[in-house]
């Protein structure tokens, strides 16, 4: 068993524990409960409270000193279960390869998002070219597109975090993004925007082709 796993079945442990008690426990209490050392009971404690499955419960004080803080699950789901996004991200871009004109609603998804994450950053006008250029970068490299550094020519992505549904779903996925970069550049009022993005120009790299704002064709190729 690896050291991940079983410090994942000691965590469930310590919260199978405070699921069985009818009132709140104390690390010692919960250390003897599975005959483990207080610091292993404490140092999983802390994780399942940050991670929102546990909290923590001052006790009225009875005696002189700091009163011991017990704790009790948090009812909820389980936030470290298993997710499926993946799943549900092929179902989407399926429907949406399947409406009339998939290209046009692709890319209005993608300036929906790119507005909301321009205002939701620094919507303040990019008064040049370079600033433009500069500020779009940002933004892609914080979404895992790694874009180049080059001050000339057109950005280079070298790594997609959709990866697998653009190289199925090209003809959606890859229009979202080029929304994405024209509605974040629109809220800038940038004096450029995306004319061009050109997908998988090598099969390590995607090209984001900048213009004129007023001659944007918001092409994929």
């Amino acid at each position: 068993m690896s050291d991940e796993n079983a410090r994942h079945r000691r965590r469930e442990a310590v919260l199978e524990v405070l699921r069985a008690s009818t009132s709140p426990l104390g690390i010692t209490e919960i250390s003897e409960s599975l005959g483990v050392h207080p610091n292993t009971v404490r140092f999983h404690l802390g994780a399942l409270t940050r991670n929102g499955r546990v909290e923590a419960v001052p006790t009225e004080r009875g005696r002189r000193g700091r009163p011991p803080t017990t704790y009790r699950p948090v009812v909820r789901m389980d936030p470290d279960g298993p997710r499926e996004y993946r799943a549900l991200a092929e179902l989407l871009t399926e429907d949406l390869a399947s409406r009339p004109d998939p290209h046009r609603h692709a890319v209005g998804i993608g300036r929906r998002w790119g507005r909301r994450l321009a205002a939701g950053s620094d919507s303040t006008r990019a008064r040049s070219a370079r600033a433009s250029r500069a500020r779009i970068r940002r933004m892609l490299d914080r979404l895992g597109f790694a874009p180049d550094h080059d001050d000339s020519g057109p950005i280079a992505l070298r790594s997609c975090p959709f990866l697998e549904l653009a190289e199925t779903s090209t003809r959606v996925v890859c229009p979202i993004h080029l929304g994405l970069m024209q509605g974040a550049l629109e809220t800038w009022k940038a004096p450029v925007t995306v004319d061009r993005l050109e997908a998988f120009a090598e099969p390590d790299l995607c090209l984001v082709h900048l213009g004129p704002a007023l001659a944007s064709t918001g092409a994929v190729s």
